[in-house]
């Protein structure tokens, strides 16, 4: 039997009481935090809990013990995502921000304080802010992108080839999308390693976020200067010429959004991708017999691992009813991805392939659906598939119960992923039979080249490949 659901709201004057007292005018045990050890133990089990005790939506505190409503059902964050006259995403809305209870030292400032980016705006100036980055993005040849992930790649592996062993996160996975990013951007190699391990901190709400995220700001400052007086063939310098007209913050703050967004979903989508090949002998099988596609295998992790469990926000712009609970005007709504795509309403047998199935929420939906996808999903596409091919007999060097993984209040990822291979060298091709060669560093193309048509299998459909790939098979 499901227990009762309380109306309550974390929007109300009263909802954030003195250290002690009940919150959401429930009892303690009623409200719990998705920070803190407790939560970061095992998030997917207290996803389910909430869902238990409230179903669609639950209440639930943030750091520093500030209210919010995580979104647990597939229709409902599909409801809220579609819906921006009901569900803003003006940070400035929030209660917690109008009656100044969020501490200027907050770790929540860098990802929920407002800033002039298209993530917070609606309507028209949304358009606006949204049209500059699409385009922007648009303008990139995705064969040009394969060609930098490939490089890297082998670059990286080159560090640690000759040992026959790695940590496939550190090593790898937390490095390669930062140094593809930074050639997209029109940065200096150098800034890589620096700006790796600020924005994974950034993104992890510690203590040292908001110093963390200064760095990051300051290296895209120092960026638009350069290339406001030296525009080259990168998304910088197209954000700077393009016809919205940004201003130089709009433009170093959609800058940031982007770097930070990809990165981390990126690390993420090929660190679980690659703990699911390396743990699960039937899944790696049906990848190298052919009978899946490594973009099914992508597929499948969005759906059981996506790359953020939780995005915020949203703000309610009036009072409303949202599965039965009461949610006021002001009160902020988490998007919760990883419960959402588990529903047991869409998915009642989590066991069932969902191959080719692109409805999970991995990269929202509506309006401010992710844009840059089809290049995340590129990087993580080419980067594993050479990896793969460059080191031979890879495999797991500890047991698959050892692994740990990381979990945040926004992103949940295996910690390290220690392997061991085969140190000789490799044939040079690739996994799929679609990659060879080692390209030099070379300026991204302005528009697409006509590209070499790809022979795929004639038993994948077309309608499961990435738009680059099916591209390929109807040239």
């Amino acid at each position: 039997m499901t227990t009762p659901r309380p109306e309550v709201s974390p929007g109300d004057s009263a909802a954030v009481p003195p250290p002690g007292c009940p919150a959401h005018g429930m009892s303690p045990e009623g409200v719990r935090r998705l920070y803190g050890a407790e939560a970061e133990a095992n998030p997917r089990g207290l996803y389910e809990q909430l869902r238990q005790q409230y179903g669609a939506v639950a209440p639930v505190m943030l750091q520093g013990d500030h209210p919010a409503w995580l979104v647990l059902g597939h229709r409902e964050n599909l409801e809220v995502m579609r819906t921006p006259s009901l569900y803003s995403r003006d940070s400035r809305r929030w209660t917690q921000f109008e009656q100044g209870r969020v501490a200027a030292d907050s770790p929540l400032h860098p990802m929920l304080g407002w800033q002039p980016l298209c993530v917070f705006a609606d309507g028209d100036e949304h358009a606006r802010l949204r049209g500059a980055v699409t385009d922007s993005l648009g303008q990139f040849n995705r064969q040009g992108v394969r060609r930098y992930v490939t490089r890297y790649t082998k670059q990286l592996v080159d560090g640690f080839a000759a040992t026959g062993q790695a940590d496939l996160i550190r090593d790898y996975a937390e490095q390669l999308p930062m140094l593809v990013m930074t050639q997209l951007l029109g940065m200096p190699e150098e800034n890589g390693p620096r700006l790796v391990e600020a924005t994974l901190d950034l993104m992890k709400g510690t203590e040292t976020a908001l110093a963390s995220n200064e760095v990051v700001t300051q290296t895209l400052r120092n960026l638009v200067k350069r290339k406001s007086e030296r525009p080259g063939r990168d998304l910088a310098s197209r954000l700077i010429g393009h016809g919205s007209n940004l201003t130089e913050e709009e433009v170093v703050e959609h800058l940031r959004l982007i770097l930070v967004a990809a990165n981390e979903t990126t690390v993420n989508l090929i660190a679980n991708t690659l703990r699911l090949l390396l743990t699960d002998r039937r899944f790696r099988a049906s990848l190298s017999g052919g009978q899946m596609t490594l973009p099914d295998a992508l597929e499948q992790v969005l759906w059981d691992a996506p790359p953020l469990s939780v995005i915020p926000g949203r703000w309610a712009t009036g009072d409303t009813v949202l599965a039965g609970h009461q949610i006021k005007s002001g009160d902020m709504l988490l998007l919760g991805l990883a419960a959402g795509n588990v529903d047991p309403a869409i998915r009642p047998d989590l066991s069932d392939p969902v191959h080719g199935n692109r409805a999970h929420l991995s990269f929202s939906s509506g309006p401010h659906e992710c844009p840059g996808q089809d290049i995340g999903r590129a990087i993580a596409d080419t980067g594993i598939d050479t990896l793969l091919t460059l080191l031979p007999g890879l495999e797991l060097a500890i047991s698959p119960a050892e692994l740990e993984t990381q979990a945040a209040w926004l992103s949940e990822r295996v910690y390290s992923l220690p392997v061991r291979f085969s140190t000789k060298p490799s044939s040079g091709a690739g996994h799929s039979g679609a990659l060879a060669g080692s390209p030099k560093s070379q300026p991204l193309p302005a528009t697409a080249p006509v590209p070499v048509p790809v022979a795929e299998p004639a038993s994948v459909s077309t309608e499961r490949l990435p738009w680059w790939r099916r591209l390929l098979v109807r040239r």
